[in-house]
């Protein structure tokens, strides 16, 4: 009997955008060492969303926070870590104290075939496997919840979260895989702040000051003091003030259409005919444009700039086996074949 590899949206996403880096990931399982600071924050804050949505204990999720940043008061970066996901969770359970759609399910997973849209015959290869934040339902409908955490959220955010291939093919497999009519997905956007915590001066850096002010005296004094480090305590107050503001969250409904639906399908079938190919082939070719399509380079631009050095890789890489979003979630439902 043949068995079907798993697929995820991350690999069929990562492959549409740069078919060397899917390689290196979903058939070398080569991540990075480090591992980015805005996809730890992330996942640290569903994983509070996951708490919050399931038991509505603001302590349970601040509590995870804690654990999560045990080192706070030697790292810095959890230090920053743990002053905006405390501030944030705060702010999110004052802003949403009671919610108008029931939770259905949280971090659900499904498994369904990819199908060949001419045949209606199943892929022999591949199947698709993901876990949605959740699944609401608001009056007679039911919408997936997708949690977003964004640094920046103005027209054009929104206007580019119809585009969202990850959703409509969420959307998609749940219906098919749980049986439930997904109407929609309801968007639920966090803002992460910009404020940091004032570092303060030091004893040079006042002298200095002082100084230039007493030079720009008439009287040849200054009553200038020091600047001391914004205590903890002050700067969680400052965060809480702004995600007391009414900008710091959103909720986004979009209905998707079921004409979208049979272009997904179409579209996820070319993409695996495109990976078949380029598998058998050997050939995964490097898209630059994707390079630094953050503003910040590739995880495998390393790699791909050494032409896959040895070297490079034991430095800077790991073999993770791949789709870690799934580890450790509940037994997938798959649809029948």
């Amino acid at each position: 009997m043949n068995t079907r590899v798993v697929t995820t949206y991350s690999m069929w996403s990562l492959f549409r955008n740069c078919r060397k880096a899917a390689q290196w990931r979903y058939q070398l399982d080569l991540v990075p060492l480090e591992r980015d600071r805005n996809l730890r924050f992330g996942s640290l804050i569903h994983e509070c969303l996951e708490t919050w949505h399931g038991t509505r204990d603001l302590s349970a999720a601040l509590d995870h926070i804690d654990r999560a940043c045990a080192d706070r008061a030697r790292d810095e970066d959890q230090h920053r870590t743990w002053h905006l996901a405390t501030a944030m969770m705060r702010g999110y359970a004052a802003r949403y104290p009671a919610e108008d759609f029931e939770v259905v399910a949280l971090e659900k997973t499904f498994e369904g075939r990819i199908v060949n849209p001419a045949t209606g015959a199943a892929s022999r290869s591949f199947v698709l496997s993901g876990r949605v934040d959740g699944i609401v339902r608001v009056g007679d409908e039911h919408f997936l919840l997708e949690h977003k955490t964004a640094s920046v959220l103005d027209a054009s955010y929104l206007e580019r979260l119809w585009t969202d291939f990850q959703i409509t093919l969420y959307a998609y497999y749940v219906e098919q895989a749980l049986g439930i009519h997904i109407s929609g997905v309801l968007y639920n956007v966090l803002v992460k702040t910009r404020l940091k915590q004032r570092a303060g001066e030091t004893q040079v850096e006042y002298e200095e000051r002082r100084a230039a002010l007493i030079a720009k005296s008439k009287t040849g004094k200054s009553s200038a003091k020091r600047r001391m480090p914004e205590s903890d305590e002050e700067f969680q107050a400052r965060l809480l003030a702004k995600y007391a503001e009414p900008g710091m969250f959103h909720r986004e409904p979009i209905y998707i259409s079921r004409d979208r639906f049979e272009t997904l399908r179409a579209e996820l079938w070319e993409l695996t005919q495109a990976f078949l190919d380029a598998r058998r082939r050997g050939v995964f070719y490097e898209n630059t444009s994707y390079c630094f399509r953050w503003g910040r380079p590739c995880a495998y631009f390393p790699l791909c700039r050494s032409g896959g050095s040895s070297n490079v890789i034991e430095n800077l890489y790991q073999r993770v086996a791949p789709h870690e979003e799934l580890r450790d979630a509940e037994t997938a439902e798959p649809a029948p074949f």
